[in-house]
């Protein structure tokens, strides 16, 4: 176990350079994995059920000593995100499917990345779990409703089944691993070194197929959805920690929001796309996995090094 401990470890932190080499190679030979999309859905489950399998019903509790920040951050995060996409998608022209697509990232839900990501910077870890934890929640109900107000009128998207495709990609896998972490919790502990290497290698086989799927039509946005993406997690960093503290939140607070608006849980923008959109709307979620991580872990590296006196993490007043 030991062993296996120390290569998921090395498999992890290396994760953003496994994700461009196997994409890279992914769009170079395409015809291997091109016809893999169905296995996409069952990747995202298996990503989520990890998530779920770390989380527990603690994760929720600190909404009610401190419900300011927990609702600051999620209404920011459902706030910001999709409405920055739609701008951006309209400053830049995209054609309507990636447009689409940029609009979907901005609509999903935080998830584990953005809690790393505050780990690492030293920010309100609890703060971000709990919003985390609530973004996901909320996601089934939320996510389709935000996408179809900004982008319902450029795409045909059925809202009901989203809806039920989130609540079967998202919500199921991740109670069903809560439920498990509950009934088998000395199980559970001994194999979650192991099991952020399997999301990885889960995310990293999804968005190559995403990629072999869009290889063709790719050649052609890859420039402008590259330019999408960072304008849409840029502004969102930017946006984030600036409402943040505009709202009163301290600086590890702040920090924290950050992340949980500017770092997406993009692998589930790709299954979307394919399933409800098309392969090319899936290109800026596949970009944004990438992405979002570089830019996170610059802002976390950046922000380690100047940390913070913690004045806030007590219970906070409404």
């Amino acid at each position: 176990m030991a062993l296996l401990e120390k290569i998921a470890m090395a498999i992890t932190k290396l994760f953003p350079l496994w994700l461009i080499l196997f994409s890279g190679l992914a769009f170079l030979y395409p015809d291997s994995l091109k016809t893999q999309g169905p296995l996409v859905t069952y990747l995202l489950g298996i990503i989520m059920l990890g998530m779920g399998l770390a989380m527990s019903v603690e994760d929720f509790k600190l909404v009610l000593s401190r419900p300011r920040d927990v609702i600051t951050g999620i209404i920011l995060r459902y706030l910001i995100m999709p409405v920055v996409g739609f701008g951006v998608a309209k400053v830049l022209g995209l054609p309507p499917a990636l447009a689409a697509g940029l609009i979907l990232v901005g609509c999903c839900p935080s998830g584990t990345a953005s809690n790393v990501m505050s780990f690492l910077a030293k920010a309100d870890t609890a703060l971000s779990v709990t919003v985390s934890s609530f973004n996901i929640i909320l996601a089934p109900l939320l996510l389709p409703t935000t996408f179809m107000l900004l982008a319902g009128a450029e795409v045909h998207v059925n809202a009901q089944a989203m809806f039920l495709d989130v609540v079967k990609i998202v919500l199921g896998p991740v109670i069903t691993g809560m439920v498990l972490r509950g009934l088998f919790s000395s199980l559970v502990d001994r194999i979650m070194k192991i099991v952020p290497v399997i999301s990885v290698i889960a995310i990293i086989w999804a968005i190559a197929i995403v990629v072999a799927m869009s290889a063709a039509k790719l050649v052609t946005v890859a420039l402008i959805a590259f330019i999408a993406v960072a304008m849409h997690n840029g502004l969102g960093l930017l946006l984030g920690y600036g409402a943040s503290k505009a709202l009163g939140l301290g600086e590890k607070q702040a920090r924290a929001i950050t992340f949980e608006i500017g770092i997406e849980m993009s692998g589930l923008a790709v299954v979307l796309a394919i399933a409800h959109l098309e392969p090319l709307a899936a290109v800026p979620g596949a970009i944004f996995s990438v992405w979002h991580n570089f830019t996170g872990s610059i802002i976390a590296g950046y922000w380690a090094n100047k940390p913070v006196e913690d004045k806030t993490e007590g219970p906070i007043s409404v």
